[in-house]
């Protein structure tokens, strides 16, 4: 994860912003090996449940829609690209 900027301090702010309890983050599979590793970082840092989305993630238009059925306050898309906070 060192070779990367996750900016992991900037999803710990939007989660403590949106006063979220349950966050799904979305890993494209390149960063799916350190999932447990990034939820362990946002859970000790917030008061939320992260739980990890293990379907896919080809970007942002590849919204997994039944999540706010889970009762997912917010959900956080990794890529390539901008940073991307939902709902």
């Amino acid at each position: 994860m060192k070779s990367y900027d996750l900016e992991l301090e900037r999803a710990v702010n939007d989660i403590k912003e949106a006063k979220a309890k349950l966050v799904c983050i979305q890993l494209p599979d390149g960063l799916k090996p350190q999932a447990r590793e990034i939820q362990q970082h946002l859970e000790k840092n917030t008061d939320a449940k992260i739980v990890i989305w293990m379907g896919s993630c080809w970007g942002g238009c590849d919204v997994p829609v039944n999540v706010k059925d889970m009762g997912a306050d917010l959900l956080i898309q990794w890529g390539h690209s901008v940073y991307i906070r939902s709902w």
